[in-house]
């Protein structure tokens, strides 16, 4: 993890800000320590990358720790596997959280003891009402709520209630405990919170011990106090939370009372990141799981080939602000090339295969070839790739009647194949009943081998190839952006949903492409740079040994530059006609 790119001096910003004069008060003992709270009730996707980057890079900037600590208490949406995933994810991204691994279950008896404090200390009372009298008491932003019925009853009574509660006396939803705080706050998370609820649902750590069990608002704050978290870094979402948060500290007189801050989450152009529309897109089928190679989850990046070295470099770009903004998706398309151009090696594949004859090339004859593994990086090294007569182009390296600064193969043209010589087309042979081009008939100039001309001449083309006797035949997917506008969350505005956006060339599935041979043994999850094609990854579920299947994980160049730029110039045009 240790990259030249990430030791550049990093950018300041209002939590760095409030660290360091937390550091130089001695706040904490001058300690740092921070949490990546995850409830595992689903895969982590790219905005929680974010706050992992955030709360482990501020921890190992400061010489600190930081926890990772499963926030579980509502077992009904919880299981194991998002358990694994999410530490598989966070190990993945270069993090290690030590010896540091909690779960909020792990406190549930402390949390209990705390519910009763809360009781006796007059400050809590179990309610009767449901679910929906609750939310119809508790009033509007305008106006004030209204007092529980139960509200006034007395501790005895509560503490009786509340025991007979986690005593499995209650069907589920029958009762709550609630904090008594004050139904006429202008903060409507202030007006007697529900801390406990009725769930007669096995956890997947607890099993059966429990059938009452807290609410997040309370076994957060009480999570980070018994940890000793100095700074509980969340996004904005919980500003109107804190109150609360400190409510409880401050009531039950904690020892330890940790400092929330929040930040604006990440939001990102032609992206999703709700986890409602993720688990939709997931159940209805539009996707092949949480880990597609279209998802914005991190284990989807991790199988499309996205380097993690590229999401922690993205996420220390986009820093960290109070107000929220979107950030196009492009700068986190530049990390990704700007980490694999240095780190990918170089190979041949051809997609769409048109065969080409070397007519002056000896039958029979074969012959290894230098090629660079990686021109950034010269440790790369080199490799060696068979030519032979036969050779397959891309098809779309040759025009019959090509137009102007078309400068790869036509007829009577000569272009460079990489690595190789010279070659020049003399003939074109067509289906007689398609007209279909099948194949090309060139000679090649022996001197020019390594590409380059003993005389000094100049060609404007180099194409890339691979030999016909030595080639396999691989499948290779070419995925895309899932969404095709830049603000799919803003369907409704235009009386649409996120579906209706979705992009129908997010996934095209190629057969019989054709690659050297130095790819057949490729690794699940290495990715190689498909020379003047793209990025692409030996997919980590499909591929088998001697059969990789490869998942497109980046094109060379940004190709959704004119699409934005006509959406841009739509929405003026919007603007303008509303004026």
């Amino acid at each position: 993890m240790k990259k030249k790119k990430e030791e550049r001096k990093r950018p300041s910003n209002f939590i760095r800000n409030i660290i360091i004069q937390d550091i130089k008060s001695n706040k904490y003992g001058g300690k740092v320590i921070t949490r990546f709270p995850p409830e595992p009730n689903g895969y982590l996707h790219i905005g929680h990358a974010k706050s992992i980057v955030m709360n482990f890079g501020f921890a190992i900037e400061f010489n600190g720790r930081c926890h990772l600590r499963f926030d579980d208490t509502n077992p009904t949406k919880e299981e194991q596997e998002y358990v694994d995933a999410i530490m598989e994810d966070v190990r993945w991204l270069g993090y290690d959280w030590g010896e540091h691994l909690y779960y909020a279950s792990d406190y549930f008896d402390q949390f209990y003891e705390y519910a009763e404090q809360l009781i006796k200390m007059g400050k809590a009372f179990v309610c009767d009402l449901s679910p929906e009298e609750i939310k119809e008491y508790r009033g509007t932003l305008t106006e004030p709520g209204k007092e529980s019925p139960y509200r006034n009853r007395s501790v005895e009574e509560n503490l009786d209630l509340f025991r007979r509660m986690r005593a499995g006396e209650f069907k589920d939803g029958e009762r709550t405990l609630r904090a008594k705080i004050d139904m006429a706050a202008g903060n409507l998370n202030m007006r007697d919170p529900v801390i406990y609820r009725i769930m007669h649902v096995p956890h997947h750590r607890t099993g059966d011990k429990w059938c009452i069990y807290p609410m997040y608002d309370f076994a957060h704050c009480l999570s980070d106090s018994i940890e000793h978290i100095t700074h509980s870094l969340c996004s904005l979402e919980f500003e109107d939370h804190r109150p609360l948060y400190d409510w409880f500290l401050d009531t039950l007189q904690v020892e330890w009372h940790p400092q929330q801050i929040e930040f604006a989450r990440l939001n990102l152009t032609y992206t999703i990141l709700s986890k409602r529309k993720l688990i939709k897109l997931v159940e209805t089928g539009v996707v092949d799981g949480w880990d597609d190679p279209r998802m914005p989850t991190i284990s989807g990046m991790r199988r499309r080939g996205f380097p993690p070295a590229a999401i922690r470099d993205f996420c220390e770009r986009i820093g960290v602000a109070k107000k929220e903004s979107v950030v196009d998706v492009a700068l986190l398309e530049h990390c990704i090339r700007d980490e694999l151009n240095r780190t990918a090696p170089r190979r041949m594949a051809v997609l769409d295969p048109l065969k080409v004859v070397i007519e002056n090339y000896p039958e029979g004859q074969e012959e290894e070839l230098d090629a660079i593994n990686n021109p950034e990086d010269p440790s790369y090294g080199t490799r060696k790739v068979p030519f032979s007569r036969e050779i397959f182009i891309e098809r779309t390296d040759f025009m019959e009647e090509p137009p102007k600064k078309f400068y790869r193969l036509a007829p009577g043209r000569e272009v460079r194949l990489r690595y190789a010589y010279f070659i020049t087309c003399k003939e074109v042979v067509k289906d007689k009943d398609t007209g279909e081009i099948v194949e090309l008939r060139c000679t090649y100039d022996p001197a020019t081998k390594g590409g380059n001309a003993p005389d000094g001449r100049k060609v404007r083309g180099t194409i890339h190839w691979v030999s016909a006797p030595h080639a396999f035949k691989a499948e290779v997917r070419l995925y895309d952006r899932l969404f095709d506008h830049p603000y799919p969350d803003r369907a409704k505005e235009e009386g649409k949903t996120f579906l209706d956006h979705l992009n129908s060339n997010s996934l095209e599935i190629k057969k019989d492409c054709l690659m050297e041979p130095s790819l057949k043994d490729a690794e699940p999850g290495k990715v190689y740079q498909f020379e003047r094609i793209g990025y692409f990854c030996a997919d980590s579920r499909n591929s088998r040994p001697g059969s990789p299947v490869f998942n497109r994980t980046i094109t060379l160049r940004d190709t959704w530059a004119k699409i934005e730029k006509r959406f841009k110039e739509q929405e003026k045009q919007k603007k303008n006609r509303k004026k």
